[in-house]
C-alpha cells in the first residue's frame, strides 16, 4: 500500500468521518481558532458553501464557551434551549438535540474545537467523553507537526522522544 501525502484539510476531513462513524452522530465539525475567531474547518456532513466561512467569535456560542473555558461540554438534549447557544440559520446542526464539544490543544492552548451533534436526544457515554477529549489532543499534536518543516520531522529522533517523555500514565491517570 502507498501512503499518500495528505492535505491537513484531509487528514481533518478524515477525522470528523472516523469520529462520526464511531460515535454514530449526526454531525461532526472541527472549528480552528483565527486570532480571535473560530472558524468552521471540516464537516462529515457536506457543507462545502459553509467551510471557511462560518465563523464564531470566542465569546459566542456553545463552542466559544468551550474554547474560553478550555472544558468539554456535554448537553444531551436541548442544546438550542442552553443561553449560550448560536443560532446560525443556515446550519442543519441548529435544530440539533444532543451536543458534545471539546476544545482542540496545541502545547496547552486552545487552538480549536471539535463538536459532535445528535438529531435526537443522546445520553453521552464516559467513553464517548474521553474518545472526543482525546481526539481534541491528537487534532492539536497534529496541527504542531504539520507546521514543522520536513527536515525537521525527518532529522528528529522519534524514540528518544518518545523515551525521554517519562512513562505512559496508567489508564484512567491523567499525564
Amino acid at each position: 500500500m502507498m501512503v499518500r501525502e495528505m492535505s491537513l484539510q484531509e487528514v481533518l476531513q478524515g477525522i470528523v468521518r472516523l469520529v462520526a462513524g464511531y460515535m454514530e452522530c449526526d454531525s461532526c465539525l472541527v472549528y480552528l481558532l483565527d486570532n480571535d475567531e473560530l472558524v468552521l474547518c471540516a464537516s462529515n456532513t457536506p457543507h462545502p458553501s459553509v467551510i471557511g466561512k462560518v465563523r464564531l467569535k470566542l465569546t459566542e456560542g456553545l463552542t466559544g464557551w468551550v474554547a474560553r473555558e478550555k472544558r468539554l461540554l456535554a448537553i444531551s438534549g436541548e442544546a438550542y434551549r442552553d443561553p449560550r447557544f448560536k443560532y446560525f440559520g443556515d446550519l442543519p446542526e441548529d435544530s440539533f438535540e444532543a451536543f458534545l464539544s471539546a476544545p482542540v490543544i496545541a502545547r496547552n492552548r486552545v487552538v480549536g474545537v471539535i463538536n459532535v451533534q445528535h438529531r435526537l436526544p443522546h445520553p453521552h457515554t464516559g467513553d464517548e467523553m474521553e474518545v472526543l477529549s482525546t481526539v481534541g489532543e491528537q487534532v492539536g499534536c497534529l496541527l504542531v507537526l504539520a507546521r514543522m518543516e520536513p527536515t525537521a520531522v525527518e532529522a528528529a529522533n522519534h524514540v528518544e522522544l518518545v523515551l525521554s517523555s517519562g512513562p505512559l500514565p496508567a489508564r484512567g491517570e491523567s499525564g
